[in-house]
Parts: C-alpha cells; structure tokens; sequence
C-alpha cells in the first residue's frame, strides 16, 4: 500500500474536522498532475511547520482538474471553505505565493473519502525523513520500515474510536474499495464519460449532470456504474421516467412525453439510437442490473 503525506494549514483542516466531512477535496492551486497514489491508497494531512504534526487522512478516489465553479457544486464547503467566494480567495492567495501565474480557474482536485481526524492528544510526528524543505509532500510504502511505521500508527489511532476487526470496516487496509460521495461521485462519472453528454455528446461542462441510473433515495450507490452524464434537459427527463436506456445501452424515449406535453420532437430522435459516448473502462460501464432496474421501476412505457 502506498501512503501520501500532504502538506495543508490547520485552518483548512479544522474548518473540516468541525463539520466531520466524509469526503474532501484536497485541492491544489496549479494545474501539476498527481500520480503519486493508485486508488484506494491512503492520503495523510501534515500541518504547515512548525506544527509538524499529521492530523488526519483519507483514502484516494481520484485526481481530477476542474474549474472551480464545479468543485464547489460537487463539494461545497468540503473544499475547506465556506463559500466559493472564499474558495477563490484562498486560491489566489496561495497562487500569488507561490508565484502560480494561469489562465484560468481549474485547480487541481485530489479527491478522497471515508475522512477521519484526529483530536490534538493523537496527532502523529511528522517522520524523521520528512524533510522541512518540502513543499507539497512525500509518498511512503508500507512494505518499508518508515511506511509500516506510519501506517501501523495511524491505525493505532483509529482502534481507539473504531473496530478495525469488524468485518467490512473501511479503515482497515484493504483490496476493497472505499464508498464514493455524492461529489467524488459527480466526478468521476463526468470524467468517466469524457466530459460528454451519454446521449448528445454535449462536451459545454456546466450543462451536464451526473445522473444516477438507481436513484440514491432507492439505495442505489454512488458508483460510477450507476451513473449516466446527461445533459440537465435529458438528466430531468431520465429521472422523471420519459427516457430510459435499454441493457444494450439503446435510448427509448416514452410516448407519454409527447401525451403529457403535446412536444417532445428534439428528443424522439435519439429513440432507438445507441449512446454515443461510453466510459472507456468496462468496469465504469452503466450497470444492466441498475439500466433494468430503470426499466422496470421508472420508465414510463
């Protein structure tokens, strides 16, 4: 397993640590990739020196580059702040620090989740081998000392208010991947699918919705396989039951859209046309037994 130690201000962190957010944004004011953690790897939070402390952490979704203004749809104040005003204050201000000169308003977005904190009696010292002079951070292996080390003490943090032997329990380290939140969500079926729209192939972002195929309200997951990018037209229509897709990923459009409104003609012609776009990865796939589900429980045949 790999471990990450981010660098973040205490402000950021309790700002989340009193609302118990579980799920964050960990973002980044430049635009520079993250490669240093594979999913469901742990993200450790250390404090600016000289609090040189770790204090929380949470489990890696996914890196993604948005502009803020989606950033703070998916996440609100799970971005650490409590308005996207303030988001974009803080923004400025560490680019302007760090002499970070961009065009635009895309931050970098390190998404996590199953978040946990620790109270000031159980903050970890920073390792030995973290130097002062970093910026950013420094990935650690448990296969190695110093890593085992880190995380066996992170665990011995978490047994004191959690079971870790439970059977099922997210903390532990596992092969299991951690539940999604309804932002991480949001993310990464818009990245999953593109950033098009399923049917249209619309690529124009702040028109498209991440729409659950199994609702969340009927204990469907937030699963990148329960999900659908739709334009916000298609989205409300999906859900009110006048579009459904078929298990060979074919749009059927209900007659009761033309019924109940006496219109419907800009979206009769994409019945029995295919999706156009489709999520790359087979296991990002929309899920037959959620399209099914749809089918039966939804749809207005």
């Amino acid at each position: 397993m790999q471990i990450y130690v981010g660098i973040t201000d205490y402000n950021w962190f309790q700002f989340l640590k009193d609302r118990e957010s579980d799920e964050v944004n960990f973002w980044k004011p430049g635009s520079q990739p993250f490669k240093a953690l594979q999913e469901n790897d742990l993200f450790l939070f250390k404090l600016h020196a000289p609090q040189n402390y770790i204090v929380g952490g949470g489990y890696f979704v996914k890196y993604s580059l948005l502009p803020t203004y989606l950033a703070w749809e998916a996440f609100g104040e799970k971005n650490g702040t409590s308005s996207l005003r303030d988001l974009n204050t803080a923004i400025e201000k560490y680019r302007a620090k760090n002499n970070i000169i961009v065009q635009n308003p895309q931050i970098g977005c390190i998404i996590l989740t199953d978040v946990f904190y620790f109270d000031e009696q159980d903050w970890i010292p920073a390792p030995e081998n973290f130097s002062r002079s970093i910026v950013q951070g420094k990935r650690y292996y448990t296969e190695n000392a110093d890593g085992l080390r880190l995380f066996q003490e992170v665990q011995e943090r978490l047994r004191s208010t959690i079971d870790l032997s439970a059977p099922g329990e997210r903390y532990r380290e596992s092969m299991t991947k951690h539940r999604l939140g309804q932002g991480a969500f949001r993310v990464v079926v818009t990245d999953a699918y593109q950033r098009r729209c399923a049917i249209t192939g619309e690529k124009t972002l702040p028109v498209l919705e991440a729409a659950h195929i199994k609702p969340y309200a009927a204990e469907g997951p937030h699963s990148v396989n329960n999900g659908l990018l739709l334009k916000s037209d298609f989205h409300t229509l999906f859900d009110e039951g006048y579009i459904t897709i078929d298990e060979d990923y074919r749009i059927d459009v209900s007659k009761r859209l033309h019924e109940d409104y006496g219109n419907g003609r800009d979206y009769y012609k994409y019945h029995g046309q295919k999706l156009l776009v489709l999520p790359e990865r087979k296991i990002e796939l929309p899920s037959r037994e959620f399209l099914r589900w749809h089918n039966e429980n939804v749809f207005l045949a």
